[in-house]
């Protein structure tokens, strides 16, 4: 991926949607770290955590966009790999705990030792070391998107098929992660973390940064995925979503282009759940939930399908809500209200958010580009020929 192809890819949208994640990414950190306590511009530790998750959403949001908004594979079980992107970060947050556990083992977790474990399981082994983890994160949601869409995509399964074996995925790895044997902590998952790469989870500094590193996440893979849909690529990827068949027929190989964008966007994913589980603290079972892999489907949706900054808009807007509403009176009846809105986005703005913003903006540029070319005319002396009577 050449510079040049990253600036191409890039119009004025893309460009105030990097400005502005670049903006929260530096100004928030900074005025939580170095602005005084109750000062009006400071932002509290808690909200430096709570909107790092909500990056975390745009990111996932980002990889399901990717797919479904260009290539119209829709995936109901992103979280999955969101999932296990975090299991692995988690891994190696509850290896860096050592003796400071209630148990005071320095080898195996808390968990282990309750459960009588009486060494640790061989897929544990190396997460110990950082650069192995981040690698994990890569490689385990990405395998498993390869191997997955290699099997699906061959046997060219589409369409609402392919939404309900990937639902049918995360959910079985839900009821996997849920076994006490499995050796991920069962229902109650991974959590107590001290320390990542010598700094404690728990410090402001070390949230701060958590923060600027999801928002230059965001960016990056923003830029990835601008890069892929504006090359010959993305222009494949767009003629498999409108007419799979007729661009199979033209002698492309769609199910290699399906697997490539699936397997990029599952990483992605992944990435999304490594930056989310040290500013939560806790990783469980629960993330795999199919409705966690919906709901992510609904925020792309409600920001503009096809668009990318919508998908990230969106991930921001109804996580915001989903916080708003769920803390009062409201919170028994948040999923419905989460449905209606789905229902009301589809039939009164099918495009989106910032999908129909773009298509309102670009028919006033052609207004105002028609009403300035008469003018140019008129100007001129030229008038529109009249009809013969």
């Amino acid at each position: 991926m050449t510079p040049h192809m990253l600036t191409r890819s890039l119009d004025r949208g893309a460009t105030i949607f990097i400005a502005v994640v670049a903006a929260c990414g530096i100004l928030i950190p900074l005025s939580n770290l170095l602005l005084p306590a109750g000062s009006f511009l400071q932002v509290p530790t808690y909200l430096v955590a709570l909107w790092g998750k909500y990056v975390c959403y745009a990111i996932l949001a980002l990889a399901i966009d990717l797919i479904w908004g260009y290539c119209g594979i829709l995936s109901l079980g992103h979280g999955a790999f969101f999932a296990l992107g975090g299991y692995a970060m988690g891994m190696y947050l509850m290896r860096q705990i050592g003796t400071r556990g209630v148990y005071g083992n320095p080898i195996l977790p808390d968990f282990m030792v309750f459960l009588n474990y009486s060494k640790l399981p061989w897929y544990w082994y190396g997460f110990d070391m950082f650069w192995f983890a981040a690698l994990m994160v890569l490689v385990v949601p990405g395998l498993l998107a390869f191997c997955f869409g290699w099997l699906a995509f061959r046997s060219r399964v589409t369409g609402v098929y392919l939404s309900i074996i990937t639902q049918a995925m995360t959910y079985a790895l839900l009821l996997a992660f849920f076994r006490n044997d499995f050796g991920f902590g069962g229902n109650n998952g991974l959590t107590d973390f001290k320390d990542i790469l010598g700094f404690n989870v728990q410090a402001e500094g070390t949230r701060a940064a958590l923060f600027a590193l999801s928002c230059l996440a965001l960016i990056a893979g923003f830029l990835i995925c601008r890069a892929i849909v504006s090359s010959k690529l993305g222009k494949v990827l767009i003629a498999v979503r409108d007419a799979e068949s007729r661009t199979r027929f033209l002698g492309y190989r769609v199910e290699s282009y399906k697997l490539f964008v699936f397997t990029v966007s599952a990483c992605m994913a992944g990435v999304a759940g490594a930056l989310y589980v040290p500013q939560v603290g806790i990783i469980n079972p629960s993330e795999f939930a199919p409705g966690n892999s919906i709901e992510a489907v609904i925020w792309v949706a409600v920001g503009g399908r096809g668009t990318l900054v919508g998908a990230a808009l969106g991930a921001v807007v109804v996580n915001y809500a989903k916080t708003f509403f769920t803390s009062g009176m409201l919170a028994p009846y948040w999923l419905f209200m989460l449905g209606a809105l789905f229902i009301l986005v589809t039939l009164l703005l099918p495009k989106g958010i910032v999908g129909t913003f773009n298509a309102w903006w670009d028919s006033s540029e052609e207004k105002r580009t028609a009403a300035t070319l008469a003018s140019a005319a008129a100007e001129d002396g030229v008038t529109e020929p009249k009809m013969a009577e």
